[in-house]
């Protein structure tokens, strides 16, 4: 237990600093139901980077943007086209993207509903919006936890599982989200739901200490998430699709 850092910085989530084999997992996802070879993409909350770089080896057209400018500062070092900016109010024109992609982030935003109607803003039709987000019955809550005034940092069980007002006192800097939840934020918008489902983590830490286990814990839970038991996954993954018309969207 430590003394609690900034609630500000606490809030703003951990960035992915180093990619392993659960960054490239999440990224294969998100090729099957998005292509991005050529396209205009964008990284809403995207930290240091490490995700405008990947996708910069598939396209040269990659924008990333995110509230923190220390980490933005850190990140320019090594990417370009890494930008300040809120989700609510994204600094480009109507149609500007192909792909947007909100990894971990809509938790962490103000209002995440106003963000996925500005993500769907400046898709272009026929755009995709992918979507990562904390699963409330993953058996784990990832962001840490405050008790009173110190903040405990790590893998805290079932806390997801509590009451939404203790669960809410303990993880006041980061939402998770039941499917009904997830599927309010995106509910009212005129997309069609490409995928929506669950995914387990990398277990890439478990791997690092104990190899054998993160193995079989890969290939169990993995296999689990063509199962009931993928409703217990880490996250929500969700790509919502723009409809090419205005027919389309009216049939929706």
């Amino acid at each position: 237990m430590v003394e609690a850092p900034d609630r500000a910085e606490v809030a703003l989530g951990n960035p992915s600093f180093v990619w392993r084999f659960g960054q490239d997992r999440r990224l294969d996802l998100i090729r099957q139901y998005a292509p991005l070879e050529g396209r205009r993409i964008l990284d809403i909350g995207c930290g240091l980077g490490v995700y405008v770089r990947k996708f910069r080896e598939l396209s040269d057209r990659v924008a990333g943007i995110d509230i923190d400018p220390k980490r933005l500062r850190e990140g320019a070092k090594t990417t370009p086209g890494l930008m300040l900016g809120v989700g609510e109010r994204l600094p480009f024109r109507d149609g500007a993207f192909d792909v947007v992609v909100l990894n971990e982030v809509i938790e962490h935003v103000q209002d995440d509903a106003a963000t996925l109607c500005e993500a769907l803003r400046v898709i272009a039709p026929g755009g995709r919006i992918v979507i990562y987000a904390p699963n409330r019955l993953f058996p784990f809550e990832t962001h840490g936890i405050y008790l009173g005034d110190r903040f405990v940092f790590g893998n805290i069980p079932f806390i997801n599982w509590l009451p939404d007002r203790l669960r809410n006192r303990l993880v006041p800097h980061a939402r998770a989200y039941t499917k009904r939840g997830i599927r309010r934020t995106y509910g009212g918008l005129p997309v069609t739901v490409r995928v929506e489902t669950y995914v387990y983590p990398g277990f890439d830490n478990i791997v690092a200490r104990r190899r054998r286990l993160g193995a079989v814990l890969r290939a169990a839970l993995y296999r689990a998430e063509h199962t009931p038991l993928r409703s217990f996954g880490l996250s929500h993954f969700v790509v919502l699709e723009k409809p090419k018309t205005a027919g389309e969207a009216a049939a929706r």
